[in-house]
């Protein structure tokens, strides 16, 4: 359904309504002998680990003052409750309900995830292969019958949070590890099905990243382990069978400031226990055919080194930013001796081509890369060096690869979308270049992609970097500054903003919005140096090329100064809350989802569980006084202004360990008790949720409904009833 208007139906108008005014009880710091004062730390629950695991354990007075802030925000958006409703209904209308993911082959079975009708969790699925025997299969009536392997809408049912982790089948098929979180903190207890019985084992490891995998044998696997801190710390080997107490600790890292994950080779050869932090890696493998070997480090953690490891034949395939190759380039060495001084450079260094990732299958070397801000697929024979390409000619677009299970193959998967174009699943034969669709995403509600018109401009920023801008918007919309924009942005941890299809956003497109993503300093989009220019000292860098991309859309036509949402999460929330109070005047309201606001706090405090792995990416405030200084001249709520603020709805997880609920909740009070005029400025806390907010996929939608409705009521009649702040 099409709307020119940007206003919803209204119900009758709200009562008037007034803001929660968050009691003052100053808290008073000395950093680098500078006073800090903090009026609303109290908001941070002193049993904090606790309530991750038990939300009903946040002491009474910061529920009571998180209930009013709910309460209050659900007052002033009494008027787009109407609203709120038809865009549930539309962004649901464009997801297939009963979708399917396209089957994976691995050795007699084909592996997918399906959602039956109204259903909000995946089923686990699996089918004889063509033309094989498989084990236990039931092949009555002479066709291939599905085995639902695992049902997490039942594992879901009665429970108020749910969020199914990795599943993994052992090698020899008869078995599935899973993982599930109950509670949004990002805790996963993972068990054993027997697939011929369809029963859980009594094997149940709590407290894990949920990540799984299988030992070659199919009598044991390997997870990550979280600590007290809620820390991902400890690598170990659980036997079948046996208690979790007797599992064998593999690694166990010291270093507070490092993550730990696994993950295994596309060959199934090796475990890759990677330790790492935003600018150093370390990666030792275990030979899974030998699940009780000792780990073997391919290359000592050295400050500044970071790599990726792929296997093949007798060497190891290593992506590296070794020798002062910025945007990477690929060596190989031999696995009998992989350390640094046995790497050779296989694919060399080229400035400005940034590879992303890479995979190995059997004869081939097939690498992700990114240069002018467009991705690109490169294969790579090994025995000849011969290579081809996969690219698309649109402006904008997302290409990503999915590798699946099998590594003695000549079919490369691939997904391809634009922000206009639904997402297309490709088979792609490597021997003879053919592609096969597989799968086109389908929009039940309909969906012409002529309808609408994908751009790609560039703003300039105060030092002259050319900051690109993804766009999106209807063929008719017109673009003499009458339209309002939602503007996306993140800009960290080198994460780039991928131009690909989204169903949700064209509930306001459709509604005569413009849809834009800036892809501002801080992520990789334009490269390696594009990332390091927007971290540490110039973290500056991704908020003034936002402001800017902001100021070129209205300069452009595409909007105007005023008509602008800005929307931006976790740390695009820090963005949020940055150029509220850089340009205000420029922004019509502003969505800030689990918002990293309070960052100079965080990052002094060694305490929480991301913190010291945060250091390479912001600083150490701790130990550096420039550090503090820097994270101190913008930290959002340390820089709240006595000015008008534009509309600003934070949006937190009462659950969430990586941004905690307190951060948004702090920055929301500290801007009423500050600012001079403008608002409202409101606050939703997912009571029952994380950092993800509701996992279900359709419940998920009226998060993003309220934030939507937000926005269409921020650009179009406002809250004229309501109290201001």
């Amino acid at each position: 359904m099409r709307s020119n208007s940007v206003s919803g139906a209204r119900t009758r108008p709200p009562r008037k309504a007034t803001a929660p005014r968050a009691e003052i009880r100053t808290k008073t710091t000395h950093v680098h002998n500078v006073t800090l004062q903090d009026d609303y730390d109290w908001l941070r629950a002193a049993n904090w680990k606790e309530v991750l695991r038990e939300p009903a354990a946040l002491p009474a007075d910061i529920r009571r003052h998180l209930d009013a802030e709910n309460a209050y925000a659900k007052a002033l958006l009494v008027p787009t409750r109407a609203l709120q409703r038809d865009l549930v209904k539309e962004m649901r209308g464009r997801i297939k309900e009963d979708d399917a993911s396209v089957p994976q082959p691995d050795g007699p079975f084909l592996y997918y995830a399906r959602y039956r009708r109204g259903g909000e969790h995946p089923l686990i699925c699996r089918k004889p292969r063509p033309g094989t025997t498989a084990p236990g299969a039931d092949t009555s009536k002479g066709k291939a019958r599905e085995t639902v392997m695992l049902d997490a809408d039942a594992l879901s049912d009665g429970k108020e949070f749910f969020d199914l982790g990795d599943t993994a089948h052992s090698p020899d098929h008869r078995l599935l590890a899973w993982s599930a979180d109950e509670a949004g903190s990002e805790l996963y207890t993972i068990r054993v099905r027997d697939l011929a019985t369809g029963a859980d084992g009594p094997d149940a490891i709590p407290d894990t990243t949920g990540d799984i995998v299988w030992a070659a044998d199919s009598q044991s696997f390997f997870y990550v382990g979280v600590d007290a801190d809620h820390r991902p710390s400890k690598v170990l080997r659980h036997r079948l069978g046996e208690r979790p107490d007797e599992d064998t600790l593999l690694h166990e890292e010291a270093d507070a400031g490092m993550f730990v994950d696994i993950d295994e080779t596309q060959s199934g050869r090796f475990l890759l226990i990677s330790i790492n932090d935003h600018e150093t890696s370390e990666i030792r493998l275990v030979d899974l055919e030998a699940p009780d070997s000792r780990p073997v480090i391919v290359a000592a953690r050295a400050v500044g080194l970071e790599y990726e490891v792929e296997h093949h034949g007798d060497d190891l395939l290593i992506l590296t930013n070794a020798d002062g190759a910025e945007d990477f380039k690929i060596a190989a060495a031999p696995v009998a001796d992989p350390s640094p001084a046995n790497w050779r450079d296989l694919i060399a260094h080229q400035p400005g081509r940034l590879i992303l990732s890479h995979l190995c299958l059997k004869g081939r070397l097939i690498r992700l890369e990114r240069e002018d801000g467009l991705p690109r697929i490169v294969i790579r024979d090994l025995a000849t060096g011969a290579e081809s390409r996969i690219a698309f000619a649109e402006e904008a677009y997302g290409l990503g690869m999915d590798a699946g299970y099998e590594f003695d193959t000549d079919t490369l998967r691939f997904i391809y979308a634009s922000m206009a174009r639904p997402a297309e699943t490709y088979d792609y034969n490597m021997a003879t270049g053919e592609r096969v669709l597989l799968k086109r995403q389908e929009v039940p509600s309909g969906h012409d992609p002529d309808s609408y018109r994908v751009r790609r401009i560039f703003a300039t920023a105060g030092d002259g970097e050319q900051v690109p801008i993804s766009i999106l918007h209807r063929a008719d919309t017109p673009l003499d500054g009458s339209a309002p924009c939602l503007l996306y942005g993140y800009g960290s941890y080198g994460s780039a903003m991928s131009a690909s299809f989204r169903t949700r956003p064209l509930s306001l497109v459709d509604r005569g919005f413009v849809y834009a993503i800036a892809h501002v300093r801080g992520g990789t989009d334009k490269g390696r140096r594009w990332y390091l220019d927007g971290k540490r000292d110039k973290k500056t860098n991704t908020f003034t090329d936002f402001i800017a991309a902001a100021e070129t859309l209205a300069e452009a036509g595409f909007t105007a100064r005023g008509r602008i949402v800005a929307e931006g999460g976790s740390a695009g929330g820090m963005l949020m809350g940055a150029v509220a109070n850089m340009a205000p005047h420029l922004f019509a309201g502003i969505v800030a989802e689990v918002p990293f606001v309070d960052v100079l706090n965080t990052i002094l405090d060694d305490t929480l569980p991301l913190t010291p792995p945060e250091w390479p990416e912001w600083g150490d405030p701790i130990r550096d006084i420039d550090a503090f200084e820097t994270i101190r001249s913008y930290s959002p709520y340390d820089n709240i202004k006595a000015q008008a603020y534009p509309p600003i709805l934070a949006m937190a997880g009462l659950t969430d360990p990586r941004v905690t609920y307190w951060e948004p909740a702090k920055w929301v009070a500290r801007l009423r008790a500050t600012m001079t005029g403008g608002g409202p400025v409101l606050l939703h806390t997912n009571m029952g949720a994380g950092h993800g907010g509701a996992a279900g996929r359709f419940d998920s939608l009226k998060e993003t409904a309220l934030a939507y409705a937000f926005a269409i009521q921020a650009v179009g009649e406002g809250w004229p009833e309501a109290g201001k702040d």
